[in-house]
């Protein structure tokens, strides 16, 4: 009998197992099925596939455009964030081109005289807009691809910050190395 008894609680676990909630598979579980229920709203810095809108169809548009952004601490400590987490990878941390990536991918030195004097605030906004040769979009989505990361106002943040801070931060990192 006690055999007989531990046979029958045996070929019962199984069962008794399989009713834990564990036992639900990817094919039947909870959902909420497509354009049912309620929609919730989008998060606040969720974007359309289809880009951010910018004022200018191209980076050669952008040339003449001018910095809506006071460059105020406000701004530039914002731009510095910012250029930290999405152009430091390739121009370096204080924008010398000296990152291990730099010269695999032709980043170039934005502390350079050439970009902090020649070129205007509206063409470095439309770089980091457009994306340039290797460089991706970081505001549309263009033929080479575009991540949308940056809005329109967080890329003057950025420009602020290439062209009123970028040039000190990179000579007091000069001096701190010494």
């Amino acid at each position: 009998m006690r055999k007989t008894s531990v046979v029958v609680a045996a070929l019962m676990v199984p069962s008794v197992v399989m009713a834990w909630p564990w036992s639900t598979d990817m094919m039947n579980q909870p959902s909420i099925k497509p354009q049912e229920g309620v929609m919730t709203p989008f998060p606040s810095r969720s974007v359309p596939v289809t880009g951010v809108p910018t004022q200018a169809a191209n980076r050669e548009e952008t040339r003449d455009m001018i910095n809506p952004v006071a460059a105020s601490a406000a701004s530039i400590q914002q731009g510095r964030n910012l250029y930290q987490i999405y152009c430091s990878v390739c121009h370096g941390r204080v924008g010398k081109a000296d990152s291990p990536i730099s010269s695999k991918v032709g980043a170039i030195d934005l502390t350079d005289a050439y970009v902090q004097n020649d070129l205007s605030e509206g063409w470095l906004w439309g770089t980091i807009t457009f994306g340039s040769y290797v460089m991706p979009s970081y505001g549309v989505v263009t033929e080479q691809g575009g991540s949308n990361d940056l809005s329109v106002e967080e890329r003057w943040h950025v420009v602020n910050y290439i062209r009123h801070a970028l040039v000190d931060d990179a000579a007091a990192a000069a001096v701190a190395a010494k």
